[in-house]
């Protein structure tokens, strides 16, 4: 599952060192945690194992990777390998602090781990990632390198290593419940957000609907994840390719003012998070008819919440900010790598390679998982074009995909993501509440975010 849920991470009981660990999740992960690792690494690394029958220990946050994997392993011919899994599934953030936790005891880490795209984050900062994983980028063909998509790359990278293969390239559309938008004469093919706020507050001033929803709940990564995701499409970033936050700018003061804009005249409405009781009523009761959102929120935010609407839901580009952008964005990821130096890394890589860069195998994980391509070359796979979709009423989505993937923004990521998430979402708040101008709510935030890194010397 690909969606941004963080439960706040628990070390595991027994480990020694809780003060490392502690602060391997808060602000100085650093200076305390790479010399611990690279400690562990400075002894001899096992024999590696090249062929025959590999046990790999696999951790994963969701059991669907579990299953999907040992087909992939089971369909794959002309390996040295035979693959056997041995998973542990744990939430999201505890799978890294376990991860390194084991690290710093040097045993029992896994083999191959999956790790959800913002609790990566984590393994970022200081040289920790370069410790724990295998450089993926010597063991690919170039020809398979230069296929991939490189917004799928760019956020499991650092200093021109590849840590992980990305599970998805989770493209953010707009979905619509058709008969509720026919109901109301509202038009889904309009072409910019101006047009469909005009739409969507003469639609909440007469019947009180919106067009989307905005999470104002105490789940601070959905609160920036919504706004992140029209940032990106509006052209911002969050952070450069360097890291460096790059938050005051016309791209995020438009994103921030059409978010602020839409609470405040009704088009979009507030709930407490995309997946829990308060959307689902709104999507129940046709309070809310329509959300941004990526191509994985019809499985776990849609079929999950609502599956008597099977048919009624629809998918298209995102409508365009008048200011520039393209037409989608992406949230959310999972890249799975493989542990360095031990006796089973060649063998990690592999199966990875295996499961994430045969065509057939990317195909597969569509039909499957819902997962799009991260190959570039698949996304013209005419099988994957003439699937239609029950629940979007037999919709050819994948068309719609294909459209858009182009026009698709890089994320870059940051260690310091985490601080971001907590200073700019009171502001975001702010912001929607009117409290704050959309212009001061992020210069505020900028300097907030550039005094507590600041304080703590840098990342």
């Amino acid at each position: 599952m690909t969606r941004t849920h963080h439960p706040p991470p628990t070390p595991p009981p027994g480990i020694s060192r809780r003060h490392v660990l502690r602060t391997a999740g808060g602000l100085g992960a650093a200076a305390a945690l790479t010399p611990a690792l690279a400690a562990c690494g400075s002894a001899a690394p096992a024999e590696p194992l090249t062929s025959g029958r590999a046990d790999l220990a696999f951790w994963t946050h969701d059991d669907a990777y579990v299953d999907f994997f040992r087909e992939a392993a089971a369909n794959t011919t002309g390996s040295p390998f035979t693959w056997h899994l041995r998973p542990t599934r744990a939430g999201a953030a505890d799978l890294v602090t376990k991860t390194i936790a084991q690290a710093i005891a040097g045993r029992g880490t896994p083999d191959v781990a999956g790790f959800e795209i913002g609790a990566f984050t984590r393994l970022l900062r200081g040289d920790i990632a370069a410790e724990l994983l295998e450089d993926l980028t010597g063991h690919l063909d170039p020809d398979i390198r230069a296929d991939l998509l490189t917004v799928r790359t760019e956020p499991f990278s650092k200093d021109g290593a590849l840590y992980a293969l990305d599970s998805d390239a989770p493209l953010v559309v707009y979905y619509y419940r058709e008969p509720e938008f026919a109901r109301y004469h509202l038009p889904t093919d309009l072409g910019s957000w101006d047009e469909l706020a005009d739409a969507g507050t003469r639609l909440a001033d007469r019947h009180g609907v919106a067009v989307a929803a905005v999470p104002t709940g105490s789940d601070l990564p959905q609160v920036l994840q919504s706004f992140e995701m029209l940032l990106l499409q509006r052209g911002g970033r969050l952070f450069d390719a360097d890291g460096t936050l790059t938050l005051d700018t016309p791209e995020a003061e438009d994103t921030l003012r059409f978010l602020a804009d839409g609470v405040q005249r009704g088009y979009l409405t507030t709930v407490s998070d995309y997946y829990g009781p308060s959307m689902q009523a709104a999507l129940k009761t046709g309070k809310v008819i329509g959300q941004w959102m990526a191509s994985w929120y019809k499985v776990y935010g849609l079929i999950a919440n609502v599956p008597e609407q099977s048919g009624q839901w629809r998918i298209r580009p995102l409508p365009v900010f008048p200011g520039g952008g393209g037409r989608t964005s992406f949230a959310g990821g999972t890249g799975f790598a493989a542990l360095r130096g031990k006796r089973n890394t060649l063998a990690g890589v592999e199966l990875v390679k295996a499961a994430y860069l045969d065509p057939a195998e990317q195909v597969r994980r569509y039909t499957v998982l819902g997962y799009l391509p991260s190959r570039r070359s698949v996304f013209n796979d005419p099988g994957l074009t003439r699937i239609e979709d029950a629940y979007c009423g037999g919709q050819r989505m994948f068309e719609v995909y294909r459209d858009i993937i182009d026009e698709a923004p890089v994320l870059h990521l940051s260690a310091d993501r985490t601080i971001l998430e907590t200073v700019l979402s009171g502001y975001l708040l702010r912001a929607y509440q009117g409290r704050t101008s959309p212009r001061e709510a992020l210069r505020n935030a900028e300097e907030d975010f550039r005094g507590q890194t600041r304080n703590r010397g840098g990342s």
